[in-house]
C-alpha cells in the first residue's frame, strides 16, 4: 500500500475555546442547511443524502433535486455569505454575521420562497440537548468571521487526507462528507455484513436514525472541532471487535478514548508534526487496520492501491510512501 503526501502548506491553528460561540452558532446554520437538502432530496442508505461537502469557498450542500431543476447551498466562508442558486438562474445571498440563529433561519426560507422552493423542515437542531427551535433560537448569535475561515481551512486539509485515505478502499465506502448532527466530516468503510440494531440514544433524535445509519459492520473516521484543545481526528468501529480498545496504533499522540467509545487524534498534534499527511494517514491506516483485522474483514477483496496506476503516479515532485515508512522514487 502507497500513500502520496502532496501538501506543502501549514495546517491552520485554532483552539477550541477561542472560537466555541461561533462554532456554536455555525452549527446551527449547518443544520438549518442540511434539513433543506433532508426536505428534497432521496433517501440514500446511512442518510448520506443529507451530508454537506466542503467546497472551495466553504461547505455547500451539493446539487438537490427540486421538481424539475435543482437547487444548492453554500456557506461561503471566504466572502461570508450564504448562496443559494437554483438550475432556472435564480440566485439569493444571506450574510453571515453576527446575529441570532432565529434571524438566519427566517431570512434563509424566505431566500429559498424567493427562487420558488417551499420547504417545510422540522425545525428544530438534532443530536444536541437542548434542542432550541431555530425561529426561537436568540441565544446563539456570534459569528467571528476569521474563526470561520479557519475552521474551513481545517476542513481542506481533513477532507485531502480523508480523501487519500478513502482511495484505498475498493469495497463500500460512503464519500468524505460532513454530518451536521454532530458537526464534523467523515468517511466510513464497509465490510459488507450486517451489523447487530444500533440502540440509538442521541440527544433529540430518533432511534430510528442510528439504526439506518448503522446497519452495516463499519469502520468509520473523520475529524470534528471537539476531543482536543483544537480539534481532533477521530476512528471508531461498529461494531466495535474485542481487543479494539488495546490494538496499539500510530502516532505516539493517539489514543483510545473509552469516554468516546474511539480512537482520538488531538489535531495540535497534526499541524505541529514535522509531515502532518503522513501523521494523520498513519493514524487512519492503523485504526482501520486494527478494525478490519480483528473484525475478520476480507482485507484482499476489499483494498486496493489506486497509485499502482500510471496516471496516479505521475507528476513532478511526486513521491510515493506508505505510512509504515517505506519509499518509492517519484515516477517518470
Amino acid at each position: 500500500m502507497t500513500t502520496h503526501f502532496g501538501s506543502t502548506q501549514a495546517w491552520p491553528r485554532l483552539r477550541v475555546d477561542d472560537w466555541t460561540e461561533t462554532r456554536d452558532t455555525l452549527h446551527m446554520w449547518t443544520q438549518i442547511i442540511g434539513k433543506v437538502r433532508l426536505a428534497h432530496a432521496p433517501l440514500l442508505n446511512h442518510w448520506w443524502q443529507v451530508t454537506l461537502y466542503v467546497s472551495p469557498r466553504g461547505l455547500t450542500t451539493g446539487a438537490i433535486p427540486h421538481r424539475g431543476g435543482l437547487v444548492d447551498l453554500e456557506l461561503d466562508f471566504a466572502a461570508h455569505r450564504l448562496r443559494l442558486r437554483s438550475s432556472d438562474g435564480g440566485q439569493r445571498l444571506v450574510d453571515l454575521s453576527s446575529r441570532p440563529v432565529a434571524d438566519f433561519y427566517d431570512e434563509t426560507m424566505a431566500a429559498l420562497r424567493g427562487l420558488g422552493i417551499e420547504t417545510t423542515i422540522d425545525a428544530r437542531p438534532n443530536e444536541v440537548d437542548p434542542a432550541t427551535p431555530f425561529a426561537e433560537d436568540h441565544h446563539h448569535s456570534t459569528y467571528d468571521p476569521d474563526a470561520a475561515h479557519l475552521f474551513w481551512r481545517q476542513l481542506v486539509h481533513a477532507d485531502r487526507a480523508l480523501g487519500e485515505f478513502r482511495s484505498h478502499f475498493v469495497g463500500k465506502v460512503s464519500p468524505v462528507h460532513f454530518f451536521w448532527g454532530a458537526m464534523d466530516l467523515a468517511c466510513t468503510r464497509f465490510s459488507g455484513r450486517a451489523a447487530p440494531e444500533h440502540p440509538g440514544g442521541a440527544p433529540n433524535c430518533g432511534d430510528w436514525v442510528m439504526v439506518e445509519g448503522y446497519s452495516r459492520e463499519l469502520s468509520s473516521a473523520g475529524f470534528w472541532p471537539g476531543g482536543g484543545e483544537e480539534g481532533a481526528f477521530y476512528s471508531y468501529a461498529y461494531p466495535e471487535p474485542e481487543g479494539f480498545a488495546d490494538h496499539p496504533v500510530g502516532p505516539d499522540a493517539a489514543y483510545y478514548s473509552a469516554e468516546n467509545g474511539q480512537f482520538l487524534l488531538p489535531y495540535e498534534a497534526v499541524a505541529a508534526a514535522a509531515e502532518p499527511d503522513r501523521t494523520v494517514a498513519t493514524f487512519l491506516h492503523d485504526t482501520y487496520r486494527a478494525a478490519a483485522d480483528l473484525g475478520g474483514w476480507d482485507r484482499k477483496r476489499l483494498e486496493d492501491d489506486p497509485h499502482r496506476w500510471p496516471q496516479h503516479r505521475s507528476g513532478p515532485g511526486r513521491q510515493s510512501r506508505s505510512p509504515e515508512g517505506d519509499t518509492a522514487p517519484p515516477a517518470p
